[in-house]
């Protein structure tokens, strides 16, 4: 016997309501965190859920640069995202942004709006897709891809719909995300920028006094020179996190040799360790990273740096480079930097702290001026890498912290053999 038209199964009716019902519980999830990475996270796990398939992504608009940027995937690693900027034209996500509604593909390789470009970057084979956009208040903002449905089985109308609502959710979310983000961040930018300001309202204040003896005007105006400095490094760290929070930071990664860039970052430190007689020893691996070479430049700077300022006199600062073994899973980062120092060591309290922003830890012994935006500013760019900064320390034992990097395909001959060591003497040429 026939159905009649439009007949639903119980079974199916079932399944129809078991979605809904997870969409709902999704829905009050991704309104309970204001975390944009781990939001996401959630919502391309969400996208392959909810319509069984094998992979999901979320590609933001770009208003800068009037592309797509995939800002979150489940088969991709962070260095491998940011190195593929998807185009307005020519591409399928692009389609869905310029005609503000669903695509759905059931062989992307017979669809010449298809951009193979991502599948040769990141040697996935997509065969079926389904990208929705995501809106708010009628302005899409960005496109959730759901990516092979499982067992290569047809599309249906619930997926759509599904997936429609998903985004239109997850596009109210990741906007409310930003707003906070950036409301909370110009909140503590105009807190720390009050106590340099109030230094320089006060020197000038007492340079122009006419009574202000004269011997003391040069010490006020190195003052006002050394606020100023701050300032200056203060507004600069300001953007740089502005930036990688948003989203508008673009790594740009290329193989080089990870030995090699620390032993130049360990040249630039090495006069500050000179002052205090602190030795540099070198411990790497001839090993190529697949990476942004100037940000993870600024990454290991600001390590030598904190691993000088929060050190002893006559102490070590040891710098390891090394492979990690591969696990089953192959992960992509395999690269494993680490910068130990001799110093005091931190709290485990402070340990809590230490890559939040603007925290400082408190020195027994040195000036530790600063903006207490490294830290922050450093895991974010590992992170963008798709890898992650962590630490390890003991109260007046000193500090370690590492980092993970992508390995690249191709590793240099070694050089260095793993476990070997170079000692890079403050103050004399290697």
């Amino acid at each position: 016997m026939t159905a009649p038209p439009g007949y639903v199964s119980i079974d199916s009716y079932r399944q129809l309501m078991a979605r809904y019902e997870r969409l709902m519980e999704l829905s009050r999830q991704l309104n309970s965190t204001l975390d944009l990475g781990a939001l996401l996270n959630r919502i391309t796990n969400a996208a392959a859920e909810l319509t069984n398939t094998e992979e999901a992504s979320i590609l933001l608009l770009d208003s800068a640069s009037g592309e797509l940027r995939f800002e979150a995937a489940s088969n991709m690693s962070g260095s491998a995202m940011a190195a593929i900027p998807v185009p307005i034209d020519g591409s399928l996500a692009g389609w869905v942004v310029s005609h503000s509604e669903p695509a759905l593909v059931q062989d992307v390789h017979n669809d010449p709006r298809w951009y193979a470009s991502v599948d040769k970057t990141t040697l996935f084979s997509t065969r079926n897709l389904l990208a929705v956009p995501m809106k708010i208040h009628n302005r899409v903002i960005g496109v959730v891809e759901a990516i092979n449905k499982l067992g290569d089985k047809n599309w249906t109308e619930d997926d759509v719909n599904t997936l429609t609502a998903l985004a239109n959710q997850a596009a109210i979310a990741v906007h409310n995300a930003q707003l906070f983000q950036q409301s909370d961040f110009i909140a503590e930018m105009v807190h720390e920028l009050r106590t340099p300001l109030a230094a320089l309202k006060a020197s000038t204040s007492l340079l122009l006094r006419p009574t202000f003896p004269d011997e003391q005007r040069t010490e006020v105006m190195l003052t006002m020179q050394q606020e100023t400095e701050r300032l200056t490094k203060m507004t600069t760290d300001f953007l740089d996190l502005a930036r990688l929070e948003s989203g508008r930071t673009r790594l740009r990664p290329k193989g080089f040799s990870l030995r090699a860039l620390v032993a130049e970052c360990i040249d630039l430190i090495r006069p500050q360790a000179a002052e205090r007689d602190i030795q540099i020893i070198l411990q790497a691996e001839e090993v190529d990273t697949e990476a942004d070479r100037d940000k993870v430049k600024q990454v290991i700077l600001n390590l030598l740096t904190n691993a000088v300022k929060y050190n002893r006199d006559n102490g070590t600062i040891t710098c390891t480079v090394r492979v990690l073994p591969a696990d089953e899973t192959g992960p992509p980062c395999r690269v494993l930097v680490s910068v130990r120092d001799t110093g005091y060591g931190i709290s485990e309290e402070d340990q809590q702290h230490v890559f939040d922003k603007f925290f400082r830890v408190a020195s027994t012994a040195h000036d530790t001026a600063g903006t207490g935006l490294g830290l922050s500013i450093a895991r974010r760019i590992v992170e963008a890498h798709g890898c992650e900064m962590d630490l390890e320390s003991e109260h007046g034992e000193g500090t370690t912290f590492y980092f993970g990097l992508p390995l690249a395909e191709k590793r240099a001959t070694p050089g260095i053999p793993p476990g070997s060591a170079e000692l890079i003497p403050s103050g004399h040429d290697q």
